[in-house]
């Protein structure tokens, strides 16, 4: 006759512990849009006119610069990179824009040889970058000088007024209502959220910035990633560029001042990483709008200029040390 034994539990051995509310989890995904529409609600109690249809239109043509830069701008802060030079390239590739459409060349080489100047200074941060392993800070940051010193020799340091320019209407015009520079944003982030969502180009910048020398042993070539973000980031600096010439008929050498801080800070916002390997590019559009919301509504209120740059400047701050905080809950989670 056989007999069944029953082991005793280990005591030594614990159930698995109950998680509580992922809070960290849902704040990343929808965190972002409880701020933006509380901000909303705000704006809208205080600010006069906040809410009216005139306001909302001007509030998305000045949120859709922006995003686009942002949009560039967090495929380089998924690979754990920045990108300081964004307003400057900005100027340059609206410059060239606008002196191509005025010389006579057509309305759709202009506009692709606009976004091809942003792209091809970006592949010049990336390729110091990726292969001189130059630190993407000090390399953005001297592009941000002397590409806005070659936006005013572009023009001997003077603006060049285009009254008729070919293809004012990205800046002014609208198709069925909605501003084309709302249209051509949506296009940007469609475009943007395929290449980090649905190709292998996407998985490989998630990889770099999660951890570079992993990536680097599965494969991946680091380089090429590397160089294509800048790419991507200058070209996208190069469609906003267009936009902004497009909006005031005219090249400035001085467009684009102090954009960079504006696209940081909505990428971070937005939900990713400066650490890298982590973020959404439809957080960063949310962010955007974010930054737009609050610079309208402070306008709307008569806020002094000097006071609007010391809010946007705690606002960077506090998305940073956000940033930081969600880090720090996941090394010790």
């Amino acid at each position: 006759m056989s007999t069944s034994t029953t082991t005793p539990a280990d005591p030594t051995v614990q159930p698995p512990e109950k998680r509580g509310f992922p809070v960290a989890y849902w704040w990343d995904r929808v965190g972002i849009f409880l701020v933006l529409l509380l901000l909303i609600a705000l704006m809208s109690a205080i600010a006069p006119n906040f809410l009216s249809v005139d306001n909302a239109v001007n509030v998305a043509r000045s949120v859709s610069i922006n995003a686009i830069l942002a949009a560039g701008m967090t495929v380089v802060i998924l690979t754990a990179g920045i990108d300081l030079s964004v307003g400057s390239i900005l100027a340059v590739a609206g410059v060239g824009g606008v002196l191509l459409a005025t010389n006579g060349v057509p309305t759709p080489l202009a506009l692709l040889g606009g976004i091809a100047i942003g792209a091809l200074c970006g592949a010049v941060n990336g390729a110091l970058i990726a292969w001189l392993a130059l630190p993407a800070f000090i390399v953005t940051l001297g592009s941000l000088t002397y590409l806005r010193g070659l936006a005013y020799s572009m023009l001997d340091g003077q603006p060049l007024v285009a009254t008729d320019l070919g293809f004012r209407g990205i800046g002014n015009g609208s198709i069925a209502g909605i501003p084309q520079p709302v249209v051509v944003m949506l296009v940007v982030y469609v475009v943007f959220w395929f290449l980090l969502e649905r190709t292998r180009f996407g998985r490989h910048v998630y990889a770099v910035g999660g951890n570079i020398e992993a990536a680097r042993l599965a494969g991946i070539n680091v380089k090429r990633v590397l160089l294509s973000t800048y790419m991507l980031s200058g070209a996208a600096a190069g469609v906003a560029g267009l936009i902004f010439s497009a909006r005031v008929l005219s090249a400035q050498p001085t467009a684009g001042n102090g954009y960079e801080l504006d696209a940081i800070a909505a990428v971070v916002l937005g939900g990713t990483s400066l650490a890298g390997g982590r973020g959404r590019i439809f957080g960063t559009l949310v962010g955007a709008v974010i930054i737009g919301v609050l610079s309208n509504g402070l306008v709307l209120l008569d806020v002094p200029f000097f006071y609007q740059l010391m809010i946007k400047g705690a606002v960077i701050i506090i998305a940073i040390a956000l940033d930081s905080l969600k880090r720090f809950a996941r090394s010790t989670s």
